[in-house]
């Protein structure tokens, strides 16, 4: 069994932030500049012996909203149109899913190449792409580092949930604007 390197009062934040009892968590991966903790990393099995491939889960319920609305934006769309056609994306996004699947493997074995948010071929889930790029930083994962600017920058969550040094979508060669119909949409 892995040791648990979360207090209890993390784990009564993280228990309010999801509205249920946390389950498998192992440490605080990623804490908000404001001091919450916004993404946990789970044990590859929770207590009960389920197999829980989601390695980084995503607690702050301010990212999370913001990720929701960037999926109903058609972001991950736009991500996958690019991975179809970038070797550079599809090297990246091959790479982090390696690196996720050793990470998780070294804890325990799931016997699955089965890692998170779509990798290495699709884009499906932002939520996870987000927490892995706060969990590891912004040059781990491509489409993580520009979903998290995108919340930075259209969700105004730099320097509160997101750390005022993240790359931003301009730094990064995107527009962060070209999502503000579907956007404003979601917002509501």
């Amino acid at each position: 069994m892995i040791a648990m390197t979360v207090n209890n009062a993390d784990l009564a934040a993280v228990e309010k932030q999801l509205g249920r009892e946390p389950r498998g968590v192992l440490e605080i991966s990623y804490r908000t500049p404001d001091g919450a903790p916004g993404v946990v990393k789970t044990s590859p099995r929770l207590p009960d012996g389920t197999p829980f491939p989601t390695f980084f889960y995503l607690t702050d319920p301010r990212l999370t909203a913001e990720a929701s609305r960037l999926e109903v934006a058609h972001v991950m769309k736009w991500m996958e149109g690019r991975l179809a056609t970038d070797e550079s994306l599809q090297a990246d996004y091959r790479a982090a899913h390696e690196h996720y699947l050793a990470e998780r493997n070294a804890i325990e074995d799931l016997g699955t190449d089965f890692s998170g948010g779509g990798m290495p071929d699709r884009v499906k889930c932002l939520h996870v792409l987000t927490a892995y790029a706060l969990a590891e930083g912004p040059d781990r994962v491509r489409f993580g580092t520009e979903a998290v600017a995108l919340a930075a920058d259209r969700g105004g969550l730099r320097g509160t949930a997101i750390p005022a040094d993240w790359p931003t979508c301009e730094s990064l060669g995107f527009d962060a604007h070209q999502f503000d119909d579907l956007y404003q949409e979601a917002a509501q």
